[in-house]
């Protein structure tokens, strides 16, 4: 929806009478539940000015404009959606326009795609920018049918000339991607005038407005080979039953007004994610409408990168929980909710405006957006006290509302080298499964040590990294962490004389280190220590475990401290939940290696049992008989 909707001629009534912009600030605080800033409150009034007295002067007085228009489940914003009549073909026509203010922009050297914008800083092109907003209004809004015909994409730099930009227009153009300084205001206007009549708008504006939000078949086809054709999604055992009994529900969905909930839990490396693409593959091949969901930004930006590498139109598919809050109700087929542990309370916050905090339930909102609504888990994830994602919470939920539940187990282990003698080690190690901590009897399959210093742990570490197999190390949120400087990271995780930078906390590079999202498996992740919510979600050949002061043995049970944790929203929890959500959180930790683990604890006494329970470490972990 946009902040303002109304014709050329209302807007720029409401401009001259000094009220649009107090109009669009009172919208956004409502929407957004935070007031714009100065800058961008300017901008508006500056940048509408002009593009209004261009549309007048253009002759399309009468065409509709949707201000800050938010595109499909997405926080993204046009500046101007301009909605009228083709002149020619008398179909909807629809004109994206985004608005600089830019004087001066230069290209960054190795990239037709990136401009450094007056010294302030790397941005999208902006052809390219308004480009990829019409496509993925036409990937998602059901009235434009998957097509880019009825749109054009025009980005307005009225403050540039010319020569201040000139490094800009070698850029390849096509009515989606068009650009335009004030220097060439009347080629603009000619622009404009090839894609709207005088002709009234309003009825172009309803139309899109009031069409479904959905992926397009022309995204889902693109899908489709993207996705499902890669050799490592293999489905196995009870892998494959919980994909035919999805695909079941969805037959049995569009034959008739039935409604069910899947809900497929397991543990670590069960497959859970290799389910939710598959499925994703073949409901796209099938032209359902099929998303995916996940509540974590590195899971989700991961999957995006991998699925989306030769399609970027692919990435889109990928969303977050936090976006279905006004969702159609039933407007997608399938909604796959891959790490369903992660589901929230309520998809709103402190931020959020006292008229929208319906205190509705996130896993209801996610129930209401689909017709089979898919939820893929592990209980024993659970790392944060505001996560509600377990079987009772979902099961409840969706037999409060009535829907129908098929429950499934994944009982095979396909992570820790097939190992379930690991995962149940670990499990009973954290109290998690009952019985108490047990001595480790070995397994041909997978390899644990007890490290006895983090020097110790990387050495052996990076000896596994130069054979070829992927390592990490990761750590509890125990010590503080430092704002990354250009290009350094500070080393914020200090063990007596060892110490290492927490893992890049931005989605770019910083010097040699990754971005946040691809930290565990981009090659310079591992001279950096993950946290929970880095590693969750992603596995790797070998893992370096540091369990910090935060959970520590005590003669014959766990002490859960909180105040030994960094982690700002953890540590204010209960103590019973604080001690749920650090048990967890190295349970996740553990589990993140398929061939072995090294494990060191910073607490003497806690060292002491480990060492108890392992044994004598051996000298190396990949390359052994």
């Amino acid at each position: 929806m946009p902040l303002y909707r109304g014709s050329v001629t209302s807007v720029s009534q409401q401009l001259h009478a000094g009220s649009l912009i107090d109009h669009m600030t009172e919208q956004f605080r409502f929407t957004y539940g935070y007031h714009p800033n100065a800058a961008e409150q300017r901008s508006w009034d500056r940048s509408l000015s002009v593009l209004m007295n261009d549309l007048a002067d253009a002759g399309l007085s009468a065409v509709e404009v949707l201000l800050e228009y938010r595109l499909p489940l997405t926080s993204r914003r046009v500046d101007a959606l301009l909605c009228g009549v083709h002149p020619r073909t008398s179909e909807t026509s629809y004109v994206v326009v985004e608005l600089k203010q830019w004087s001066r922009a230069l290209p960054v050297d190795g990239t037709d795609q990136v401009v450094l914008e007056d010294g302030r800083g790397h941005r999208l092109h902006p052809a390219e920018q308004v480009g990829r907003y019409c496509e993925y209004l036409a990937d998602f809004n059901a009235g434009l049918e998957g097509s880019t015909r009825r749109l054009a994409g025009v980005a307005y730099l009225h403050n540039a000339t010319d020569e201040g930009i000139a490094g800009l227009w070698s850029a390849e153009t096509s009515d989606l991607r068009r650009m335009f300084t004030g220097e060439r205001r009347g080629a603009f206007l000619d622009f404009l005038r090839s894609r709207l009549s005088p002709a009234s708008g309003v009825g172009a504006a309803d139309d899109l407005l009031n069409a479904a939000v959905k992926p397009s078949k022309q995204l889902l086809a693109l899908a489709a080979p993207e996705i499902q054709q890669r050799e490592q999604f293999v489905l196995l055992d009870e892998q494959q039953v919980a994909y035919a009994m999805v695909m079941l529900a969805v037959d049995q969905s569009r034959r008739s007004n039935h409604k069910q909930v899947v809900v497929v839990t397991g543990g670590p490396g069960s497959g859970k994610s290799v389910i939710a693409l598959s499925l994703l593959g073949e409901l796209a091949r099938r032209g359902r409408t099929a998303l995916h969901a996940t509540g974590s930004s590195a899971f989700t930006q991961s999957l995006r990168k991998i699925a989306g590498h030769r399609a970027p139109r692919v990435k889109a598919l990928f969303k977050y929980y936090n976006q279905f809050i006004d969702a159609d109700k039933n407007g997608f087929d399938v909604l796959i909710n891959d790490e369903a542990h992660r589901v929230k309370e309520t998809s709103t916050n402190r931020w959020t405006p006292a008229t929208q905090r319906t205190g509705r339930p996130q896993v209801e909102e996610l129930i209401d957006a689909a017709r089979v609504p898919v939820f893929l888990l592990d209980e024993h994830q659970v790392v944060r006290p505001g996560e509600r994602g377990n079987v009772r919470e979902i099961v409840g939920a969706a037999e409060r509302m009535g829907c129908e539940v098929v429950a499934i187990d994944l009982n095979d282990q396909f992570r820790c080298g097939g190992s379930r003698a690991f995962e149940e080690w670990v499990l009973r190690l954290l109290g998690l499964s009952p019985g108490g901590p047990l001595p480790w009897a070995g397994d041909e399959a997978f390899h644990l040590d007890v490290a006895g210093s983090p020097e110790q742990m990387e050495s052996r570490l990076r000896v596994t990294l130069d054979e070829g197999y992927s390592s990490r190390i990761s750590a509890g949120y125990c010590w503080s962490w430092s704002k990354p400087q250009l290009d350094f990271l500070f080393p914020d995780v200090q063990i007596g004389d060892w110490q290492r930078p927490w893992n890049n906390p931005k989605e770019s590079r910083v010097g040699d280190a990754p971005a946040r999202s691809f930290w565990a498996y981009d090659d310079g992740g591992f001279d950096q220590v993950g946290c929970i919510y880095t590693a969750q979600g992603f596995e790797y050949d070998y893992s370096g475990v540091i369990i910090g002061p935060d959970l520590v043995w005590r003669q014959d049970r766990w002490v859960a401290r909180a105040e030994h944790s960094k982690d700002s929203q953890v540590r204010k929890a209960d103590p019973p939940a604080f001690d749920r959500a650090v048990r967890n959180t190295y349970k996740v930790l553990l589990t993140r290696g398929m061939r072995g683990t090294l494990v060191y604890s910073t607490d003497r006494e806690t060292q002491e049992m480990l060492t108890d329970l392992v044994g004598v470490p051996t000298r190396r972990m990949a390359g052994r008989d």
